[in-house]
């Protein structure tokens, strides 16, 4: 162990830490991942604590906070990062004050450097053809299509699709139900394309299942895909398919929530569809839908054309 992570677990301020994690696991139900990251930023709050000498959470005030968003921001940190660890300190906080260990919340107030919007990466529907249909067969190819098809089918996750059992999938009446952030369950229509992926891979599925194993997507060895092999995997195909793209599987999310909204214009069953709590998710996908009607705007209306360079005014 080094040096810095003895000087931590020997801080006052790491006193009680494992039942605040035990809090994030068994009350608010947060996921490993999500615990994971709470854990990293509030090592960066307490190196901070450290260094100013704030040997307690109850010495910890609003101007630190402030400091401490500044001093990492000028390192480097962006906003969506430092919105996180702000959101992981106003946690911890929410369970001190219950618990009695403090008085008040000093990360209430406090916001993050806004960073500019990234328009999340799609694919048209003409990649998607070329991603998509082939005639590969085995049952590592029948599995990766079928995986593809349903990411891009039902707006999934890459932790939703990972976590998907056979038991959860309902060919009858075309739809899956998702277990999704916050551990919330949703139900999803299948498409068609999707269904009939799924059948052929799940035909040749109990060649590589071992006995008992419920994962809907396992590897050559019988047992669940990791998240990192799904990864892989697609953007294995993506380059054996030409396609220019590093695809990654929130990529065929995008590409579902786009088309969805530019067909429907119903952002609210996107939303639905989607499983984002909060419909500004959502709405960063209005922004893409804009930017194709743009460029069709700016393509045919007689007045958005512009000038031949021959014509003078």
């Amino acid at each position: 162990m080094n040096d810095r992570a003895e000087d931590q677990k020997a801080s006052p301020l790491f006193e009680g830490g494992e039942a605040f994690f035990d809090y994030l696991q068994n009350e608010r139900r947060l996921s490993p991942l999500t615990q994971q990251n709470y854990r990293r930023d509030l090592q960066k709050v307490m190196r901070y604590c450290q260094e100013q000498k704030i040997e307690n959470w109850q010495r910890l005030d609003v101007h630190h906070v402030r400091a401490l968003v500044a001093q990492l921001h000028r390192r480097g940190l962006g906003g969506r990062s430092l919105q996180r660890l702000l959101s992981a300190l106003r946690t911890l906080y929410h369970y001190l004050l219950r618990e009695g260990v403090v008085k008040k919340n000093p990360v209430l107030g406090v916001s993050a450097p806004k960073s500019p919007r990234k328009l999340p990466k799609t694919l048209d529907v003409d990649r998607l053809s070329q991603l998509l249909e082939g005639d590969e067969s085995g049952p590592l190819a029948l599995r990766d299509r079928a995986m593809m098809e349903l990411i891009y089918s039902s707006g999934l996750r890459l932790a939703e699709l990972a976590g998907l059992d056979t038991s959860d999938v309902d060919r009858r009446d075309a739809v899956v139900r998702v277990t999704g952030k916050g551990s919330k369950t949703r139900i999803v229509p299948v498409g068609r394309h999707a269904l009939a992926a799924l059948e052929q891979w799940q035909r040749c599925r109990a060649e590589l299942v071992n006995d008992g194993n419920p994962a809907l997507f396992v590897g050559k060895r019988g047992w669940r895909l990791s998240h990192r092999a799904i990864q892989l995997r697609l953007r294995e195909w993506a380059i054996r398919r030409g396609l220019p793209e590093s695809l990654h599987p929130h990529m065929l999310r995008h590409s579902f929530a786009s088309h969805m909204l530019e067909s429907s214009g119903d952002l609210r069953a996107v939303q639905e569809l989607l499983g984002h709590a909060d419909i500004s998710t959502t709405q960063i996908y209005t922004h893409l839908d804009f930017q194709h009607l743009a460029r069709v705007y700016d393509k045919s209306h007689p007045r958005a054309k512009k000038r031949s360079s021959s014509k003078k005014d």
